[in-house]
């Protein structure tokens, strides 16, 4: 059973389905990298807003999304920004390039020893005390190594769910004030669901 990693899942599954197999899926994996760098970034902007010079903490705050997206998603400015940051070096970019380098480790192409064996080196590397929200991460995915070797061994993702999630989040955000959860569920049929329309003319 494909999984995030709060523990409430796992409990209820250890209950419901004891003969199940837990498995935490390499979405959540790296959204603890995602998360962190994130967290990591928000820290710098914040002291960047005590200092004298306030472009300082403009420039971090307009990098959240730099950082967040894939590197193969970003428009032509967002690349430059990118740039810039790899230049100037520091932690920021060493939490970037953490948040990577997991993302790689579960690009599909290794085989799932090499993957876990990877998935080591980087827990070391990330068990800093210079960049605590990684740390944080680096003991939580340790502490779920067997779920996650469980998942990369199946090929188990809730990738595509979370993707869908989020869209009728969106779906639910654009129905505000309609009448009915009827309405709304309708919507959500129609942007997600296998539901064909046809106009009168239309054979």
């Amino acid at each position: 059973m494909s999984m995030d990693m709060g523990p409430a899942f796992a409990k209820s599954v250890r209950t419901n389905a004891p003969g199940a197999v837990i498995c935490y899926d390499p979405f959540h994996v790296i959204q603890l990298a995602t998360n962190a760098l994130e967290s990591f970034r928000r820290s710098i902007w914040q002291r960047a807003r005590d200092l004298p010079d306030q472009d300082i903490a403009k420039k971090f705050k307009g990098t959240r999304w730099v950082l967040l997206k894939n590197p193969q998603n970003l428009t032509g400015k967002q690349q430059v920004t990118l740039a810039g940051l790899e230049q100037a070096g520091g932690l920021l970019w060493d939490a970037y390039q953490l948040k990577e380098s997991l993302r790689e480790v579960f690009a599909g192409d290794l085989n799932p020893a090499d993957v876990m064996e990877m998935i080591t080196t980087w827990c070391e590397l990330a068990a800093t005390p210079n960049i605590r929200e990684f740390a944080w991460a680096a003991a939580t995915i340790r502490s779920h190594t067997d779920g996650i070797h469980a998942a990369v061994t199946r090929q188990l993702s809730n990738g595509r769910h979370e993707g869908l999630n989020n869209k009728i989040r969106t779906m639910t955000r654009r129905s505000y004030g309609f009448h009915t959860p009827e309405a709304a569920l309708a919507l959500i049929m129609l942007a997600c669901g296998p539901v064909e329309i046809k106009l009168p003319y239309q054979k």
